[in-house]
């Protein structure tokens, strides 16, 4: 691996990090990034090297930790890695990580294409530890600023600031910025998130605050893989409490896991959807939302159909559904959260009451610009629909806000450019071949699109929401 670059330059404040590109968040994405960008620098002479860093919150690599459910698989080839797509000699492929456990004939021998969510989780941190030299882990970032060498001069750096959480100070320079801050959950407005109403993100880790008690009614919202693996949990750890879930289908929908959908997930269906006209890419999210969104498992479904069957006959429903319905209110009243449950087909309300709700209800992207000073969040174009101009190498269309200088500094965005490169934007299906078009374009190798032919107004930031992936 090639060296940390550190330098001073006369006029900068001593002690500054300068890079080439600087990631901000460490989850997957910025994960596969770091991979590229490490490849990229072994492939090539040191005067072509790229110096990087990354900034993540969290004091150690993590992934949605408090979904790593025991026997909860992926839903997506092991083949579909950091880098295999991108380069399938690669040293931190989900192969190699097999062979650095000794367990690659094992898992040969396992039959399946599909690694348990805890398997894959132990693999990214396994590919993670080749990078905690730079990583700033438990810095929180507070601002990206930019860099002005001159009044009318291109800004062409910009400075990432983060604090950890005993203040001390972070600041990296860099010419170019990846912004991967992940999702946030989403939660309807009538639920607020406190000790007995939860998101299932937080599912593994708030599951021991029950210890020494007796649930008797445990409520699950939302009809999607997480709210079906929710309800399978919490049915089997809690042999004497009800589960009621709640969602507005009549039943849980299967996922098309077909060959000819999953072509959706293809590097090259970025390409087409990218290039497609605006009523086009509305027809392609439409038709294949069922291969990634509230659909379930075929096999969870018929096992919690025959589980609730055979309590049926037993004549003990402990796995109950409210069907075609919502939850049109929930009230914490201390010892027990109260929902009331309405009808969609004739209104009539039932209220619940149980010891926790679970809201598994996916994530919503936040706006990604929210860290940027408001004169960088100004450079960077929208459409008509206010949403951010992505160019297919992944970096934000910028121009000249009013009485602004012009922005040459780089900003990148994974995650939330569904709506410019289609259904996998936060998905791990293309992350290998993502993180590679981002390299290929901080070195000049990709050519990036022009860009807007005529200047956009641009906008500041809206505060963050939040959101979630295959």
């Amino acid at each position: 691996m090639s060296e940390p670059h550190t330098e001073r330059t006369t006029g900068d404040v001593a002690g500054i990090e300068h890079v080439d590109v600087v990631g901000i968040g460490f989850g997957p994405s910025n994960l596969a990034l770091a991979v590229a960008i490490e490849e990229h620098n072994g492939a090539v002479g040191e005067g072509a090297r790229l110096t990087y860093c990354f900034v993540e919150r969290q004091d150690r690599f993590g992934w949605h930790r408090g979904m790593l459910l025991e026997d909860a698989t992926m839903q997506i080839s092991f083949l579909k890695d950091l880098a295999t797509l991108r380069n399938p000699t690669s040293r931190f492929s989900f192969l190699s990580y097999l062979h650095a456990r000794d367990r690659l004939v094992d898992f040969i021998n396992y039959g399946s294409v599909f690694p348990t969510r805890l398997e894959f989780h132990d693999y990214l941190e396994w590919a993670a530890g080749s990078f905690t030299e730079r990583v700033h882990y438990g810095a929180e970032v507070t601002e990206v600023v930019p860099v002005r060498e001159a009044a009318g001069e291109p800004v062409g750096l910009v400075d990432v600031v983060a604090s950890r959480a005993d203040g001390a100070p972070v600041r990296v320079r860099a010419r170019n910025v990846v912004l991967a801050t992940g999702l946030t959950p989403n939660v309807p407005r009538e639920a607020v998130l406190g000790r007995r109403v939860w998101h299932n993100r937080d599912l593994l880790t708030r599951i021991p605050e029950l210890a020494g008690t007796t649930p008797k009614r445990f409520a699950v919202v939302g009809a999607g893989q997480s709210a079906a693996e929710t309800v399978d949990y919490l049915h089997r750890t809690f042999p004497d409490a009800e589960v009621c879930a709640v969602f507005a289908r009549y039943g849980y929908s299967p996922a098309d896991d077909s060959a000819f959908a999953n072509r959706i997930f293809d590097p090259s269906a970025v390409d087409d959807f990218y290039d497609a006209p605006a009523d086009v890419k509305q027809r392609i999210m439409g038709y294949h939302g069922n291969t990634n969104y509230s659909v379930v498992d075929p096999e969870l479904i018929e096992e919690l159909y025959r589980r609730h069957y055979h309590e049926r006959v037993a004549g003990r429903e402990r796995l109950q559904f409210h069907n075609v319905s919502r939850v049109a209110d929930v009230v914490d009243m201390g010892d027990r959260v109260e929902l009331a449950v309405e009808s969609l087909i004739d209104g009539s309300r039932e209220v619940l009451a149980a010891d926790v709700v679970v809201y598994a209800t996916g994530y919503r992207s936040s706006d990604p610009l929210w860290l940027l000073d408001p004169a960088l969040a100004g450079a960077c174009a929208r459409d008509e629909a206010g949403r951010l101009q992505v160019l297919r190498d992944y970096r934000i269309a910028t121009h000249r806000a009013a009485g602004a200088a012009p922005l040459s500094a780089g900003i990148y965005v994974q995650g939330a450019t569904e709506h410019t490169h289609g259904i996998t934007s936060t998905l791990l299906s293309t992350v290998a071949a993502r993180s590679g078009e981002i390299v290929d374009s901080l070195t000049g190798a990709l050519v990036p699109d022009a860009g807007p032919a005529e200047p956009i107004r641009g906008e500041a930031p809206a505060d963050p929401v939040a959101t979630t992936a295959r």
